[in-house]
């Protein structure tokens, strides 16, 4: 026994000092789960969106799992006509009344600033009852001279209930845009892109990208992805440079967001909420839920160092989110 609780004893001091918790358990399809997006049914059943495979969906009984591949989204690729139509990015699953849940998603390639975001409308998460509405009128490209890209888009609302969208990777960062709703064909659409905010910006290192908002305790939390996030079976960045969480606040929607010591986010601020460590690495592609309870969530990619760092093992994970005596969240 004594054995048997040292090993524990230093198992723990290892994740304390480490800063963070490991993720918990998950069974059946973990991995290849790239930029997941989580919604919970009314029956309880947890559905899961991820990059890839036309939106992959697979659905559990519990975040724990066990995950089972239920099928692609939208299985016939986006109609919006771009490069990358067929390989949708980013998946971003809510509900916004009693009729639909929508699916925006992205439409780019790698490395390119010509990209558009979609969406899509089920009246029930399974597969085969998914209709695309293609393009939401927000796109970029360098003849354009958008200074955002138009990719990883995240529904919100402001206090007031009006509905905006946070968007972007890499380039001038991390936007917000107010979305107008039509009632009648049920979708989101962006009235003027001379409307859109940046939140977001690092001058000295552009990767940030994959923005969702919060809502806790009268701050809007803006968390988004920071570093490089892919291709570590081909060459890893330099230590603290691969992906990782990051959060800055603010008491409106629109702004200014600023970190822990207050460091403006469109000037480089940001505070990290979970980064690599132990065999974890790469955190990021993150969302927030509430779980049961009503304990907040928080869902992530990532790659287990002891298995492979390849695209393809991305697996998911998550833990519980509490918050500091501050108001800043705490991964546990």
């Amino acid at each position: 026994m004594i054995t048997i609780s040292l090993i524990w004893g230093i198992s723990l001091l290892s994740t304390l000092t480490s800063g963070y918790a490991l993720p918990e358990p998950c069974s059946g399809v973990c991995v290849n789960t790239h930029d997941p997006s989580i919604i919970r049914h009314s029956d309880g059943t947890y559905f899961r969106f991820s990059t890839g495979g036309r939106i992959a969906i697979h659905a559990a009984p519990t975040l724990n799992g066990p995950w089972i591949y239920k099928g692609a989204a939208i299985p016939r690729g986006s109609s919006i006509n771009l490069p990358g139509n067929q390989d949708l990015w980013a998946p971003e699953i809510s509900r916004h009344n009693s009729t639909h849940y929508h699916l925006f998603y992205s439409v780019s390639t790698f490395g390119s600033q010509t990209s558009a975001i979609g969406l899509a409308i089920s009246p029930s998460l399974d597969i085969n009852t998914w209709t695309d509405l293609g393009s939401i009128n927000l796109s970029s490209s360098p003849s354009s001279k958008t200074p955002y890209n138009a990719i990883d888009p995240s529904l919100i609302y402001d206090q007031a209930n009006t509905s905006y969208l946070t968007f972007g990777s890499f380039w001038k960062g991390i936007y917000l845009i107010p979305l107008s709703y039509s009632t009648t064909t049920s979708k989101f659409t962006v009235t003027s892109s001379n409307q859109a905010i940046q939140l977001a910006f690092d001058p000295s290192d552009a990767a940030i990208e994959g923005p969702n908002i919060y809502f806790k305790n009268g701050f809007f939390y803006l968390f988004f992805s920071k570093g490089a996030c892919c291709g570590y079976d081909r060459s890893r960045p330099a230590k603290g440079k691969e992906y990782r969480i990051m959060v800055c606040r603010s008491t409106n929607l629109t702004g200014v967001y600023r970190d822990k010591n207050g460091r403006d986010c469109r000037n480089g601020g940001g505070t990290v909420v979970l980064e690599s460590h132990g065999w974890v690495y790469g955190p990021g592609g993150q969302g927030i839920i509430e779980g049961e309870g009503g304990r907040p969530v928080m869902y992530y990619h990532y790659v287990d160092s002891r298995v492979g760092f390849a695209d393809g093992q991305k697996r998911l994970g998550w833990n519980w989110v509490t918050f500091d005596v501050g108001g800043w969240p705490v991964v546990v």
